[in-house]
């Protein structure tokens, strides 16, 4: 008899002096009604409740913690709520972010021929019909989501190489040698120049190199890579600098060449970092608005050649709808058009995370056994 009780007194001894498994939700649903009950005293808001409910359940499951476990435990739930409560707050923007752009772009989205007409011929009669209930919204973004592709994706073809090469030569070849120094000084330097000047600094290029007034995608591409050049660096020379030299100096022992032994061991085994890297500078330089009014100008009507003729892009479609309306008296079609623009580009953004995703997944090292 003895020996069938003694099992059931361990796990009491194990479990003594612990909250229940429940404790966090019981603690929680009282938060959330006495905030209620707080906030309804002085006015009721979902925000204020929120916070009023974080701290009361804070200070609840911190005293009960203490009351039963001890100051240790206590002090650990202490921690555990302040970590996720700055977690929380730090979320809070973000998710305002993309409730506003989803509530006031997805009408934007939605309109007829929003994603495959450009605003060629669109003028103020038409918003004015909108406005008044008399014809649908007309014109989209066609234009300005080819030349944000194509200006992207020239700006990358320029960025990735120079930086890639850039960071193995720091990495690899510099030593601490002057140029490799004064390389990462310049990087430094580069990392933080505004948008704006990059913009002018391609200006005045092509000003000096083509001509005066010289506007285009190209342009914009390279003030782009301005940019994104100091981020590729920076994140590829990271990546790199993690490889462990074991690997190299295994494929050095079996005779294998220093250049090839970068190609084919050391890349390929940061490709997954470098590639999130790159991501980072394209979402860096995607979203810029200064630097393509400066050197690609706006323009309303397709342009699918890169290297000539103002060239419109998502950011600057936003902003000239935004400040200069088709219908300055009914500015509200030009506002629905500017939302789902910017619902388009974080849809863009998202989309170039997940792709650097599957290629980190698909050309990174295989481990293990198949």
């Amino acid at each position: 008899m003895t020996s069938t009780l003694t099992p059931v007194r361990k796990r009491s001894a194990l479990t003594k002096g612990q909250l229940p498994k429940y404790a966090p939700y019981v603690v929680l649903g009282v938060a959330l009604v006495l905030g209620a009950a707080i906030l309804a005293l002085i006015g009721f808001n979902a925000f204020g409740w929120g916070v009023v409910s974080a701290i009361l359940f804070a200070a609840g499951l911190v005293a009960w913690s203490a009351a039963v476990e001890g100051s240790r435990k206590a002090k650990d739930k202490l921690a555990t709520c302040l970590v996720v409560g700055a977690f929380l707050i730090a979320l809070l923007p973000l998710i305002s972010v993309i409730w506003t752009v989803m509530v006031n772009g997805i009408p934007g989205l939605l309109n007829p021929g929003f994603l495959g007409t450009s605003m060629n011929g669109v003028t103020g009669v038409y918003d004015n019909r909108a406005a008044e209930g008399t014809g649908p919204v007309i014109g989209g973004i066609y234009h300005a989501l080819i030349g944000t592709l194509q200006i992207t994706l020239l700006a990358t073809v320029i960025s990735v190489p120079v930086g890639l090469l850039t960071a193995i030569y720091l990495v690899e070849y510099g030593n601490d040698r002057p140029l490799a120094r004064a390389i990462t000084f310049f990087v430094d330097v580069m990392t933080g120049i505004p948008s704006i000047v990059a913009g002018l600094f391609a200006a005045a290029f092509f000003f000096a190199v083509v001509g005066p007034g010289t506007k285009t995608g190209a342009v914009a591409a390279v003030a782009l890579s301005v940019l994104m050049i100091p981020v590729v660096v920076r994140s590829s020379e990271e990546m790199l600098k993690i490889v462990p030299n074991e690997l190299r100096e295994a494929a050095y022992a079996l005779g294998v060449r220093k250049w090839r032994t970068i190609l084919k061991v050391v890349i390929p085994t940061a490709i997954s970092g470098i590639a999130s890297g790159v991501t980072l500078a394209i979402a860096r330089v995607i979203g810029e608005t200064a630097p393509i009014l400066v050197t690609a100008g706006f323009a309303t009507s397709i342009n699918n050649n890169v290297f000539g003729g103002w060239m419109a892009s998502l950011p600057t479609f936003i902003y000239t709808q935004i400040l200069n309306p088709t219908s300055p008296s009914n500015p509200d079609p030009s506002s629905q058009r500017a939302w789902g623009a910017a619902l388009v580009l974080i849809i863009l953004v998202m989309l170039l995370n997940l792709g650097a995703r599957l290629i980190a997944r698909v050309f990174a090292p295989k481990t293990g056994r198949r």
